[in-house]
């Protein structure tokens, strides 16, 4: 038998975004507005911690490039 608990334990973080607080608390944890947040969920189209922290490094390092 597969031990679930281990499972779990490997799985990503879900940044929920269905309640205000929640919304608040990953924006917080991550340095971005909720509406930031919000955005990277749909750009995205997932809402694991690793996928979201990916993306907006992503927009960061896009933002900081100076246009030649």
């Amino acid at each position: 038998m597969e031990n679930l608990n281990s499972t779990t334990a490997i799985q990503d973080e879900i940044i929920l975004l269905s309640e205000e607080t929640d919304r608040n608390y990953w924006a917080n944890r991550l340095g971005v507005s909720s509406e930031v947040l919000k955005s990277a969920v749909r750009a995205t189209r997932c809402i694991t911690l690793q996928q979201i922290t990916t993306y907006l490094s992503q927009q960061k390092k896009k933002l900081s490039v100076p246009n030649s």
